[in-house]
């Protein structure tokens, strides 16, 4: 069984020192009670939204940051992950301050240091005004703990993307997550969490998404952590300490059977419809549509 702790934190505007000491205390805080994967969410050290442009410069990371290195002794020399999300920042000092490109990251950490960082690749809504879109599918790394993937918040709405990173081997998807509050019935889970459930049941894979908490600059955040098993069944939610923390056999996801006769990838048919994951917005939508920048997603 793997522990997995996906912390909740309430991420202050404009205060990166701040937020990324909280997110350091909160990290060595799961570690030290035993937690094995820890997730943190997204943009844990700037928060979104952004005021202007001059903010997220002024939030965003270097790769090299030595915030970066105090998070990687939380788990070093340990069977322990850490997942945490930052805004960070891209091309190189030779580059005009104002040019260089800010991406929506996320960073692995295991036992042996910083193994990878992974960029956003769908960004939501005005995002886009401030990052730039990852060009590389999200990463699937194999640890101590098993085969961890990686993705972003609204990522995980493509079921293109989390299908292949199952196809990779990924046991568990590791989501920091900035779900905003959006309209949904009182008596039913917010619709990201639901999307979560339904992408680890067809997919038999592990998903611990970790959201954040309060209000920014008049957003809302759902505050949606969810530790998911790979059934698709809820394991954990948070507490009072906005901690969620389960036990979770990862090693079930590694068994795609799902009777004597049926194989959930075995049974696949992607002659049938491998076409339609390559189909851009107005390929698919017809020529009368808005004829939008199109993406080609990756085949299932």
């Amino acid at each position: 069984m793997t522990r997995i702790a996906c912390c909740q934190l309430t991420v202050q505007p404009a205060d990166p020192a701040g937020n990324g000491a909280r997110a350091t205390a909160a990290a060595s805080a799961a570690v030290a009670a035993g937690a094995q994967l820890v997730v943190l969410p997204e943009t844990a050290t700037s928060g979104l939204p952004f005021a202007d442009r001059a903010e997220a410069l002024a939030s965003a990371l270097r790769p090299d940051d030595p915030l970066l290195d105090r998070w990687a002794e939380v788990v070093r020399g340990r069977d322990a992950v850490l997942v945490v999300g930052f805004a960070e920042l891209g091309g190189s000092d030779a580059d005009p301050a104002g040019d260089r490109p800010i991406f929506n990251s996320a960073a692995l950490f295991d036992g042996s240091g910083l193994r990878g960082i992974y960029r956003k690749t769908h960004l939501w809504d005005q995002e886009k005004l401030f990052f730039a879109p990852g060009s590389q599918p999200p990463p699937v790394f194999d640890t101590a703990l098993g085969r961890i993937g990686v993705a972003i918040c609204y990522d995980i709405e493509f079921p293109e993307l989390t299908r292949s990173m199952a196809l990779a081997g990924a046991d568990v998807l590791a989501v920091p997550t900035a779900w905003p509050v959006v309209p949904h019935p009182a008596d039913e889970p917010t619709p990201e969490v639901v999307i979560a459930k339904a992408a680890a049941r067809v997919n038999r894979m592990a998903i611990a998404t970790c959201d954040r908490t309060g209000s920014t600059r008049g957003q809302d955040w759902t505050g949606g952590t969810v530790v998911i098993g790979p059934d698709g069944w809820v394991a954990a939610l948070p507490g009072e300490d906005d901690v969620a923390v389960a036990e979770v056999d990862l090693t079930l996801a590694r068994d795609k059977t799902l009777t004597p006769l049926a194989h959930l990838f075995d049974d696949r048919r992607p002659e049938l419809y491998a076409e339609v994951a390559a189909l851009t917005r107005r390929e698919a939508s017809g020529p009368d549509e808005p004829a939008g920048p199109g993406v080609v997603q990756p085949s299932v």
